[in-house]
């Protein structure tokens, strides 16, 4: 059975094109009240007000046409399309960094109203690459973060000696179980698509660090995690004490798994002792391992009985229908159906006659009801549930469409990314066999239990240090403790370190193996990953309590609950307008991000575990 959420499978499109965009500083028709036209005088809080209401009207309105543009970059790659959307990127940047650097005058300002306060934060936190005033600089960071992005969405590796793109390559690195070949794939993408990029990064690193520092912060790391209605070192904090908390069930996992590597390898493919080799986990970045379930599951309580793939398959599910039911599962909780534009207006497939970013991500190009999500779907387990995931963007971005253009968001990125995995959480068999996927007779019986907990942790809990190196390997960059002529080095260091894994072959400083990732090259800030798995499963305890619901956790599904969802619906109707523990405390009852909930979801694997591994030498 196939249940992962594919956490790097997830992009908000207007959110990116807020944040993701580089950020202009070049002379260009100047916008009303920007820092740029500012008097001299002593600003007031009526000036404070009315520089906000202009950011608002200029943002949105630039804002829409900016997001159609986008959509047909990522919807039909060509030079002409990159050229354009570099453009209007450009265009629209220039003037969110204009905001910006404005309203930075009104720092210290006395007698702000909360919300002329709260949104003069987040102009100037929601730049993800600005750049600095001196004469080029804006144009050539866009040109490189365009250029970076479309090289991606164009990599190719091998199969075999055949070429194969991205889409192919990942779903053959879940399915292969051939080392020579795995290996062939892994290195060939990493070359590919990795390497061309290490000196466009390296520009665009300086290029953006600077503009962070013009902007007031110690450098782009810091900027990036200001963010999140705390200091920027204490979110840092934050984040180590969540990784310290589920850490032990990451190790545990990766004990028992190493030790099934070697059954089905021998030692000369993966050793009994030491890290992992990266390619034999069955995803191209290591960073959840479901597709390996098949070798790692416990005699007769890994047989689960069923496969989502198997029976999307056996009832004639094709992309649309999966998605229909992805629609299914949130109006059953009574939202609103997905508009009619949506399923005309969509990506759902892959064309065939043009290149695309597959990378699936959910897009809002209104702000009001032209939503839409861009996927190549394919009829397996794995795309089911990004479905449900995706469609958690596009009903938060309907939910908070009412608000001021600058809450048109979550409560924070990683609030975005969480709605949809707890959702899919729910994708349990009960849920299953509700939506006539599976006979009630195979549901697995409580000894699967173990199986099933087993399944989701591939993805799940294997998932986590990937989803903290990843800005953690950036801040360091941003900072300089990473130079450029180690960015290799330290990217493998901090995978041994966090992930316990290890390329399948040496790797130098002639490589960029971190720009293998999408969200490397399309510089897509990662915290939020790392904290939507931690976030859902607090989601997901709190619905499942909401639903009175009194058997194993993880067996719970809550879909067709109209309770749950008006609770949720409310706590999604904030969007950005309250702190993130307001929003929390509104769902869960609790104001601190907590990992325990993960923890007692995964308490009765933990303690199998532990007994599986009596004996080995788990660690790295």
């Amino acid at each position: 059975m196939k249940l992962s959420i594919k956490a790097a499978t997830s992009a908000l499109a207007l959110a990116a094109l807020l944040a993701t965009a580089p950020a202009l500083a070049e002379e260009q028709q100047p916008v009303a009240a920007t820092a740029a036209n500012a008097s001299a005088a002593a600003p007031t809080t009526a000036e404070a007000d009315a520089f906000v209401a202009d950011a608002e009207k200029q943002l949105a309105d630039l804002g829409i046409y900016g997001a159609q543009v986008a959509w047909i970059n990522a919807t039909y790659i060509t030079d002409d399309t990159d050229a354009v959307n570099a453009r209007v990127g450009a265009e629209f940047t220039e003037m969110q960094v204009r905001y910006a650097s404005g309203a930075a005058r009104f720092d210290g300002l006395k007698g702000l109203s909360y919300d002329t306060r709260r949104k003069l934060d987040i102009l100037k936190q929601s730049i993800v690459l600005p750049a600095p005033a001196t004469a080029g600089a804006a144009k050539e960071l866009n040109d490189l973060a365009t250029r970076l992005q479309s090289a991606y969405g164009k990599g190719k590796g091998t199969l075999r000696g055949e070429e194969i793109n991205g889409s192919d390559i990942e779903a053959a690195m879940g399915t292969n179980r051939n080392p020579a070949e795995l290996k062939e794939m892994w290195v060939s993408w990493h070359d590919n698509v990795g390497k061309p990029m290490r000196g466009d990064y390296a520009k665009l690193v300086e290029i953006a660090n600077k503009g962070a520092v013009d902007l007031g912060y110690k450098d782009l790391g810091a900027m990036w995690r200001a963010g999140y209605d705390m200091p920027a070192d204490d979110f840092a904090k934050m984040m180590d004490r969540l990784w310290t908390q589920v850490k032990p069930l990451y190790d545990a996992l990766h004990c028992y798994t190493r030790t099934k590597l070697n059954e089905k390898y021998g030692d000369a493919v993966q050793a009994k002792t030491g890290p992992i080799r990266a390619d034999l986990l069955g995803n191209m970045w290591a960073q959840e391992w479901g597709n390996i379930y098949d070798i790692v599951a416990p005699k007769g309580a890994g047989d689960l009985g069923f496969d989502i793939g198997d029976l999307l398959v056996a009832k004639q599910y094709d992309p649309v229908k999966m998605v229909k039911a992805g629609e299914g599962f949130y109006t059953s909780l009574g939202f609103d159906k997905l508009p009619d534009s949506f399923w005309t207006r969509s990506q759902i497939t892959k064309p065939r006659d043009r290149e695309v970013v597959c990378h699936a991500s959910a897009w809002d190009i209104d702000n009001v009801d032209d939503l839409r999500i861009k996927m190549c779907t394919k009829v397996n387990s794995d795309d089911f549930v990004t479905i449900h995931h995706e469609l958690g963007h596009n009903f938060y971005q309907r939910a908070y469409n009412k608000q001021p253009y600058l809450y048109l968001n979550g409560a924070n990125d990683g609030f975005h990314e969480a709605i949809g995995d707890f959702i899919a959480l729910s994708v349990t068999p009960d849920y299953l066999v509700r939506i006539g996927l599976l006979d009630p007779a195979k549901v697995p019986s409580a000894d699967k239990d173990i199986g099933l907990l087993l399944r989701q942790a591939m993805d799940k809990v294997a998932f986590l240090p990937f989803g903290l190196l990843m800005d953690k390997w950036r801040w360091g960059v941003f900072s300089g403790q990473i130079s450029p002529a180690s960015y290799n080095k330290a990217w493998t260091d901090l995978r041994l370190q966090y992930q316990g894994i290890v390329p399948p072959e040496a790797r130098d400083e002639g490589d960029f193996d971190p720009g293998a990732k999408y969200h490397i090259p399309g510089n897509t800030p990662y915290a939020r990953y790392f904290l939507a798995r931690i976030l859902q499963f607090q989601f997901y305890k709190a619905a499942c309590e909401q639903a009175g619901w009194k058997g194993p956790l993880h067996r719970c599904s809550f879909y067709g609950n109209k309770e749950v969802g008006a609770k949720l619906d409310a706590m999604l109707k904030m969007g950005a307008s309250k702190p993130w523990p307001d929003a929390l405390q509104a769902f869960t009852g609790s104001r601190e991000i907590d990992g325990s909930a993960m923890i007692a979801y995964f308490k009765p694997l933990m303690t199998w575990l532990e007994k599986q591994n009596k004996g080995q030498r788990c660690g790295w």
